[in-house]
């Protein structure tokens, strides 16, 4: 360390105006990736890249249709049927549907009727009725729509005064096309590995791919502009809500940069009124803001030079980064006053190079055992945590090489400080730490006992489970929306259940003739006897697995099944089709004859609405299209699935191959999952990491052992927290583990390194502790009391992760703070590490 030093001081110290150049120079460079930089909030940040549903779940949006489309919640003030409303309506759907982009809208005067007036199955190719026909009898059209099983609680709600419309994108097929070379490379990739050429391949398809992704989503974010603008006309005589995942991500996007924008000015407002109130000096005050400054504007340009977009996860980053840089900084301030106190004559420069002397070790260690601590994100699986492991691993290192090459050449161009004296209020405050510790060692230790065990019930009721609903305040669109599609529309969430043929039945595929016998007396079904035998429609009921009236009363079962779980809101599937259907003969029993007739006389168009969402046009796989109840306080998406799953393969014994739970409820669960295992996992692995690096530093086992304390006390007391509140571990708070360890293993690196200097004046271990709590003790109070109160402003973000963001984060740190000025100089005292020296 000694050659790192003093190459340092030769550098830095002794020729700052070179490095201060050299310092706007990467500034300006990385300034021009700053109009790159890109806040992602798709799908992909919230998924497993290597999961394998996420294969499936894509194959299956080809076959079904995708989930990206807008939901419009429409609430008149009078009657939905009146003839004002539907004529209301009617100009709203064709104002939406003007929007380039726009695909299609689909509202309540676009599905199918077949019971205003009823019609038989002769009709059924020319009979249809539509809400917006003439023809149509608005009374039995109104009894038709809230009694009907597919459009009651999905197009319109039980009491008729709810109704959605649906908006359709136009398809990209560029993107759709890139997304599935991507996957198939992907898959080759976990698979086997990829060759020179493939993995070249991947990584032009996947550039390609974020570039398309971004256009198409600034396309879909100037959809919901105009749909908003349009809605905006109709809010007098209308309540309407917007919903839908495309809005969901825009609005994430724009929650997290008004954060930025809004709380950025109040959290550097409120530092700048901490710094002030601690050091009193102007030049303590510009020159870490500046360094700050420079640490953002070169981390942010070069992640816009690169390409990498900060998602949803890693959006707090230049928070963190602002936290890691003042932190050293800080300590770098401290130490300079307190050789300057001690040395008001010494040269300038020399206390600058002193400085850098004593706190260039144990700030190179906090910084790399933090880095250790963000790297446990690397093993989550998860693409938007790793690319956020690996942001705070760079960011932490240009922090560091700023906060030792950037600050200390400006201030050394200053003329040394006045020195400042003042009453010493911090100082009182350590040392009240010192003397209480010192004095009540039992009681001490009985309080952490106690935290300690409390911590741990509180770990072991940690949950994975969480509701996209509560990432946003009750009084957002966001939130008010998905309310009431849950309650008025039978959920908000997609999930599919997919169900194939088994293996056998592809094998051996005989066609069987499910042909009923003649009945003797003539019906309506008898002129069309001829042209079934000919159609070819008469064979997929024969040769097909599911649509034949056998599997019905099967597909009738899980229907029911799903239908009955409180989680579960609308369920769509071949049962709701065929209820609907019944009708047209009479409500009589469905046969496999009545199927191969309805199938074969449903026009196209009503095939595309009635059957194909529920089957593949071979009818080997069906498919029930399933909400959640994304409000619903007891939502467990795991045990959730765990029913559907035992059912099916227990009860009906399908065979696992068979069955596919799929859509972003199963995705979001298979990422919590990961997620929550692999941190677990890796928390181990991190302390380990620390322990090694404490004994390299320390040199010293028992000291280190001592020393890992606090940090697991720290870490297990925020977690436990989170169990205790029922505050959930997802994709965002999972980083406050990192960030707890990160914190707490800084303040411990810092107050050891004195302690083991301080301790060789006069080997008392007692009054050692009380001078480190006057010294470096006040490092660790100002860098904990600025950054806490100045994250306190985050509590006001409509982002709700945003503001656990900013509790947990000042929590972290003020329980980092109390730990290491209490219970790690108890541990210190009482097992003295350093040896034991009789008083002469």
């Amino acid at each position: 360390m000694n050659i790192i030093t003093t190459f340092w001081h030769k550098t830095v110290v002794s020729k700052p105006v070179s490095l201060l150049l050299i310092s706007i120079g990467l500034v300006i460079i990385a300034s021009f990736g700053v109009t790159n930089f890109k806040l992602d909030a798709s799908g992909d940040s919230l998924t497993l890249e290597s999961d394998e549903s996420l294969r499936y779940y894509r194959s299956t949006r080809a076959d079904y249709g995708s989930d990206d489309f807008l939901v419009i919640t429409y609430t008149p003030k009078i009657s939905m049927f009146a003839d004002e409303n539907l004529a209301r309506l009617k100009k709203l759907k064709t104002e939406l549907g003007k929007i380039n982009n726009v695909k299609s809208v689909i509202t309540l005067l676009d599905v199918p009727l077949i019971q205003s007036p009823p019609i038989g199955l002769s009709e059924l190719e020319t009979g249809v009725r539509y809400l917006k026909d003439q023809a149509t009898d608005k009374k039995l059209a109104q009894r038709e729509l809230l009694n009907s099983p597919i459009y009651t609680n999905l197009i319109i709600s039980p009491q008729g005064k709810t109704t959605a419309l649906q908006i359709n994108f136009i398809k990209d097929k560029k993107l759709d096309n890139l997304s599935t070379t991507r996957d198939k490379l992907r898959q080759i990739k976990y698979q086997k590995g990829l060759n020179q050429n493939e993995q070249e391949q991947l990584g032009r398809v996947s550039a390609d791919y974020k570039i398309q992704a971004k256009i198409v989503q600034t396309e879909q974010e100037i959809i919901i502009k105009k749909v908003r603008v349009i809605l905006n006309n109709y809010r007098q005589d209308v309540k309407l809500f917007l919903g839908g995942v495309p809005m969901i991500v825009v609005d994430s996007i724009n929650f997290i940069k008004d954060d930025i924008s809004t709380f950025g000015a109040a959290v550097l407002g409120f530092i700048i009124l901490v710094l002030f109130l601690a050091f009193k000096q102007p030049r303590w005050i510009i020159m870490p803001l500046l360094s700050c400054l420079v640490v953002v504007l070169i981390m942010v340009g070069l992640l816009g030079h690169l390409g990498w977009d900060v998602t949803v996860v890693s959006s707090n980053f230049i928070s963190l980064l602002l936290i890691i840089t003042l932190s050293i900084i800080i300590h770098l301030i401290v130490q300079f006053n307190e050789f300057h106190n001690a040395e008001p004559d010494a040269d300038h420069k020399e206390l600058i190079k002193k400085t850098i002397s004593a706190k260039f070790r144990p700030s190179f260690y906090t910084a790399i055992t933090t880095i250790v601590a963000f790297a446990s994100l690397l093993f989550s699986g998860i693409r938007p945590v790793i690319d956020f492991g690996w942001m705070m691993t760079i960011g932490i290192s240009i922090s560091f090489i700023v906060a030792f090459s950037f600050f200390p050449a400006t201030i050394s161009l200053l003329k040394a400080p006045k020195l400042h004296k003042s009453i010493d209020f911090t100082g009182k405050v350590t040392g009240a730490f010192a003397n209480a510790v010192h004095h009540h060692k039992a009681t001490t230790l009985t309080i952490y006992a106690v935290l300690i065990t409390v911590g741990i019930w509180g770990v072991a009721n940690l949950t994975v489970e969480n509701r996209f609903i509560d990432y946003y305040k009750k009084d957002t669109d966001i939130y008010q929306g998905m309310l009431q599609i849950d309650k008025e529309l039978g959920g908000t969430t997609p999930m599919d259940v997919i169900i194939d043929a088994p293996d056998e039945f592809f094998a051996s595929k005989k066609v069987v003739d499910t042909k009923p016998d003649k009945q003797d007396e003539p019906d309506e079904f008898d002129d069309l006897d001829a042209e079934f035998e000919e159609g070819e429609d008469n064979s997929l009921v024969s040769s097909s697995y599911w649509f034949n009236s056998h599997k019905m009363k099967q597909i009738k079962k899980i229907h029911s099944f799903l239908e009955s779980q409180p989680e579960i809101g609308k369920v769509l599937s071949l049962d709701t089709t065929m209820q609907m259907l019944q009708q047209l003969n009479k409500n009589q029993e469905v046969d496999d004859f009545f199927m191969a007739v309805i199938y074969k006389k449903t026009p196209q168009d009503l095939k595309e609405q009635l059957f194909l969402p529920y089957m593949r046009a071979d009818a080997n796989q069906i498919r029930f299209s399933i909400r959640i109840y994304e409000s619903d306080k007891n939502l467990k998406r795991q045990d959730l699935l765990n029913r559907i799953d035992e059912f099916l393969k227990t009860d009906l014994k399908l065979k696992p191959a068979q069955v596919h739970l799929t859509g972003m409820v199963v995705l979001y669960n298979n990422m919590l999952q990961s997620l929550f295992g692999s941190q677990i996992k890796t928390l181990g692995f991190v302390f380990l990491a620390i322990l090694i690096m404490f004994i390299i530093l320390f040199k010293n086992i028992k000291l280190a052992l001592i020393s890992i304390i606090p940090n697991l006390f720290s870490s297990s007391f925020i977690l436990g927290t989170m169990g205790i509140f029922n505050i959930p571990l997802d994709i965002m708070t999972i980083t406050i583990a990192a960030i707890a360890i990160g914190i707490g293993v800084d303040d411990t690196i810092h107050y050891v390194d004195r302690f083991n200097k301080e301790f060789k004046k006069d080997n008392n271990y007692w009054q050692t502790i009380s001078r480190c709590h006057g010294s470096i003790g006040k490092a660790l109070y100002y860098t904990t009391l600025t950054i806490t109160l100045g994250f306190s402003i985050l509590v006001l973000s409509n982002f709700v992760p945003t503001i656990y963001f900013g509790i947990l984060t000042g929590l972290a740190m003020v329980v980092a703070l109390i730990a290491n000025l209490t219970l790690l100089p108890l541990l210190i005292g009482l097992f003295k590490p350093l040896g034991v020296f009789v008083k002469k």
